[in-house]
Order: structure tokens, then sequence, then C-alpha cells
């Protein structure tokens, strides 16, 4: 049999690559909104982050966020980020 090839996707902080199962997935929605997308299936521009706070912070830091969505994003939706990924 052959068997299942596993997708895999780069943590915006960490910079490794991961199963996509494994991630967290940020959408910016085309409203222009920035969530966190639990189901993986919102749609929109995805970038994915490891549930750890440092890959977070690191990827806040480095404004990686800003490099995947092309947007700047409001320190607002970066608390409301944190709160729900520290959870």
């Amino acid at each position: 049999m052959k068997t299942r090839k596993i997708p895999m996707r780069m943590c915006l902080g960490c910079q490794e690559m991961k199963p996509k199962k494994e991630l967290l997935r940020v959408v910016r929605t085309p409203e222009g909104t920035i969530e966190l997308d639990p189901t993986g299936k919102r749609n929109g521009r995805g970038a994915y982050l490891c549930s750890n706070v440092d890959c977070f912070h690191t990827a806040v830091k480095e404004r990686r966020f800003r490099k995947a969505f092309g947007v700047d994003v409001d320190p607002e939706v970066f608390q409301h980020l944190e709160g729900k990924i520290s959870s």
C-alpha cells in the first residue's frame, strides 16, 4: 500500500517544518481581520505557529506576521492571539 504524504508547514516563530496538524493556523480573512482558525478551513491567507508562546513572541518581534499577511497587525490583535495561544 502507498503511504500517505503528511502535509508540512513552517512555523512563523521557530522557522521549523512540522506536520500541519501540530500547528495552529492564524488567518487573515477577506474582510482584513486577523484571527485564530481552530478548524484550519476558514477562507483567507493562513500562517502557522507552534502552540509555544515563545514562538509567538519571536514571530511578533521579528515582524513575521506582517511579512506573511502583507499588512500591519494591530497590537490589540497580538494581545488577543497571545491570550488564546497561552490558554
